[in-house]
């Protein structure tokens, strides 16, 4: 009863505080995220969904990105945006990457000692979860393998669903991932 409606509410705060800025102008932006919604409603039943966004560099990707997460979050176990992980990536390495993730999705503070150690706590932590992951600004294939693993997991391996969202300047890392 009365527990119920407060960890209803407390959840409800949570995710409010969580959601992310995304523009103070977003001009058309509602008509892009009704097309990324469309494409999530059609993958609902995949184990897997990836969603690529790709453009130059200033044409939005980013806020489409956040747009669509603080729209969906809530309709997910746990969520991640990891932003600007090409430049994170280079400054402070995947390993830094993998942490923020972990830290996020399981609510402490999280060190890793390898990143094959990070691919594998991910791969586990997430087991049996609805996950929502964004990538943005995302430039290697090394850095979708620390986070998701040299191939995508399977459905039997994994045992949840995962929505993927990337963010790239370049076509060719999508569409060879």
């Amino acid at each position: 009863g009365t527990r119920k409606i407060v960890d209803d509410v407390f959840d409800k705060i949570n995710k409010a505080e969580a959601s992310i800025y995304v523009a103070d102008h977003p001009v058309g932006l509602h008509l892009e995220v009704e097309k990324i919604r469309k494409l999530l409603e059609a993958g609902s039943s995949d184990a897997i969904s990836m969603i690529g966004i790709h453009g130059m560099g200033g044409v939005g990707k980013s806020t489409l990105a956040r747009a669509v997460y603080n729209l969906h979050t809530d309709h997910f176990d746990d969520s991640c945006f990891l932003q600007n992980v090409r430049e994170e990536s280079n400054r402070h390495g995947l390993k830094r990457l993998q942490s923020i993730l972990l830290s996020q999705i399981l609510k402490k503070e999280i060190n890793l000692a390898s990143e094959q150690q990070g691919t594998s706590m991910i791969k586990n932590k997430l087991k049996g979860k609805k996950v929502l992951l964004v990538l943005d600004d995302v430039d290697e294939h090394k850095q979708l393998q620390a986070i998701v693993g040299k191939s995508v997991w399977s459905e039997s391996e994994f045992g949840t669903r995962l929505v993927l969202i990337i963010t790239t300047r370049d076509k060719q890392l999508l569409t060879s991932y």
